[in-house]
């Protein structure tokens, strides 16, 4: 990479990145790049506003604005069933929930949200209303609705990993969680892509070779990050709240890629989507409607390579 700038590129603050971006220090990639580290909405945000070049975005603000924006292969956040850390809680098991229950948006994925948006509606037919609040489990179940509290939370991210986490082995308020991931699974026999990697269609037409030499950093950082996966896992239980094996586990449960299946999950999910995102089917079948071409076609729009 050789240019008067490094290209600006955004990294996701949870754990559900480490992978990604751990082989960028090993192979020197990262001196490369001006990296910014925030949450996910954040993220999409700067990306979309043009103060990032390359960059994690959630799904549903891809859709938003496709039109800006070109995908890239991989990195993507994915997950063939179970993800750990994208959950619905609830102080009731989901059968005996109401029919219009109170429901906290405590997440700072748009597509973890709408995920659970479409799971409680168009799955399990319950019409909730919602409110957004801090990304912490008190906040969303207990001081939500006027101090009223929540029946219900879609959680994502570390907090979500570390309520699965007390659920899987003691939790002594009762608490259910139902992984979103494996919801998605049941429901359409689709993997759940979560996040793609994008660029900005001016700087890639600006800086094709830039964007070729980012794309291959990721990928060589997230097959190190494969074969070295328990430094991973030993760096990141020096600072994190969980045990090495729930770490491996998580981190075995995470993909980072695009293959035949997810493009067909992210088709499913942008199909599904249109009438949420209140953009009609036109902007949602700049995905729907591709063809099986695989992740080189994916990378592009019509008559465009990165």
């Amino acid at each position: 990479m050789n240019t008067a700038r490094r290209p600006r590129v955004g990294h996701i603050a949870f754990l559900n990145c480490m992978p990604i971006y751990w082989g960028l220090a090993r192979t020197g990639a990262l001196l490369e790049l001006e990296l910014r580290r925030d949450a996910p909405d954040e993220l999409s945000r700067l990306l979309v506003a043009g103060d990032l070049d390359i960059g994690p975005i959630t799904l549903v603000e891809y859709l938003r604005h496709a039109e800006d924006l070109l995908l890239i292969p991989d990195p993507a956040v994915a997950a063939d069933g179970p993800v750990l850390s994208v959950n619905l809680v609830s102080k009731a098991p989901l059968a005996e929930l109401p029919a219009a229950p109170r429901v906290s948006l405590a997440s700072h994925s748009r597509t973890g949200v709408l995920l659970g948006r479409m799971l409680l509606e168009d799955r399990y037919g319950r019409t909730p209303s919602y409110e957004v609040t801090p990304p912490d489990l008190d906040s969303a179940l207990n001081a939500a609705f006027g101090g009223r509290g929540a029946d219900a939370a879609v959680l994502i991210g570390d907090e979500a990993l570390r309520v699965f986490h007390e659920h899987r082995h003691h939790d002594p308020r009762g608490l259910h969680v139902l992984d979103l991931a494996a919801e998605w699974r049941d429901w359409t026999g689709l993997p759940m892509v979560f996040a793609v990697w994008a660029v900005r269609r001016g700087y890639a037409e600006a800086n094709p070779g830039i964007v070729k030499d980012v794309h291959l950093a990721f990928s060589e950082s997230v097959r190190r990050s494969r074969e070295e996966i328990d430094e991973v896992v030993a760096s990141a239980a020096r600072w994190e709240p969980f045990p090495p094996a729930a770490l491996a586990e998580y981190f075995d449960r995470l993909q980072f890629g695009l293959s035949e299946r997810h493009l067909a999950g992210l088709r499913e999910f942008a199909s599904r989507a249109a009438r949420y995102t209140h953009k009609g089917p036109d902007r949602a079948n700049r995905i729907a409607a591709l063809p099986a071409g695989g992740p080189e076609f994916f990378a592009a729009g019509p008559g465009t390579r990165v």
